[in-house]
């Protein structure tokens, strides 16, 4: 049977993140390899993270990232705060950002993918920090303008934006901002389902003020509350947030918002 020193389940600990019985354990089973020792840990874990992959993911944390030639923004779920708030679990949803834009090649969602790529990785931070994780959503955008990106409340909130003509750091940042504070629900007017304008019409008709007005005073009424509508909920239409007077619409002229999305982590989707 092999020596095993304190130093080696030290060593082992520090590089798996296993208690020291378990590590202990896997050496002795390994007959004192390391390596060997680490596999014994990692399908050790993964036996633990299927166990507690039904167990309710309500915090976590999202991580964006843009470069040259992508823009990622991923959300990954744990069960409590405090492990969102995990070195190890912050530097996991780092690296998967990063492994998105180099080396993920397809655009759009790339969820299923992206699990499966982390996979095993997912198994030994499950071992490590003793939750269930799970990667939520992934996206990777190959930009057709100028990307930007903001991350608010320690990764509670993300923001990722793609603008044509929009060549202005300051302004994307902004931007990016403004997406997080307001939350718009849709781009611009245009992009509004029509049966969700005629339910916003329906709700407007029916204030108790206006149940007598003559058909065409009430028609002029929902175009006024519509349009109200439209400047709470879509993006051109807001009051840019570093300027009252001014909307979105009319902040960059030249410029066009090709896109954009804003995730709250646990949200319902």
């Amino acid at each position: 049977m092999a020596d095993i020193s304190a130093k080696m389940v030290k060593d082992l600990r520090e590089k798996t993140g296993a208690g020291m019985m378990d590590c202990k354990k896997a050496l002795t089973a390994s007959g004192g390899d390391i390596d060997g020792a680490v596999e014994q840990l990692r399908k050790s874990g993964l036996a633990k993270a299927a166990k507690k992959a039904g167990r309710e993911t309500t915090e976590g944390k999202i991580e964006s990232l843009v470069s040259a030639d992508a823009a990622v923004m991923v959300e990954v779920l744990c069960e409590t705060d405090f492990v969102a708030k995990n070195d190890s679990f912050v530097d996991f949803c780092r690296d998967v950002a990063a492994d998105i834009a180099a080396n993920v090649a397809d655009t759009g969602d790339v969820s299923a993918a992206v699990a499966v790529r982390n996979k095993v990785k997912i198994g030994e931070l499950v071992a490590k920090v003793g939750e269930n994780i799970q990667i939520r959503r992934a996206v990777r955008w190959a930009p057709e303008g100028e990307c930007g990106t903001y991350i608010h409340m320690g990764g509670k909130i993300g923001v990722v934006v793609d603008v044509i003509g929009g060549k202005d750091a300051e302004y994307l940042s902004s931007l990016c901002m403004h997406i997080a504070a307001f939350n718009p629900a849709f781009l611009s007017p245009d992009q509004v389902p029509a049966d969700v304008v005629e339910k916003e019409k329906e709700i407007a008709a029916a204030q108790p003020e206006l149940k007598n007005k003559p058909p065409e005073i009430l028609e002029k009424i929902l175009v006024g509350k519509i349009n109200k509508w439209y400047s709470e909920n879509c993006l051109l239409k807001q009051i840019w947030i570093r300027d009252d007077k001014i909307r979105v619409e009319k902040v960059k002229p030249g410029a066009k918002i090709r896109r954009y999305l804003r995730w709250q982590v646990g949200e319902e989707i």
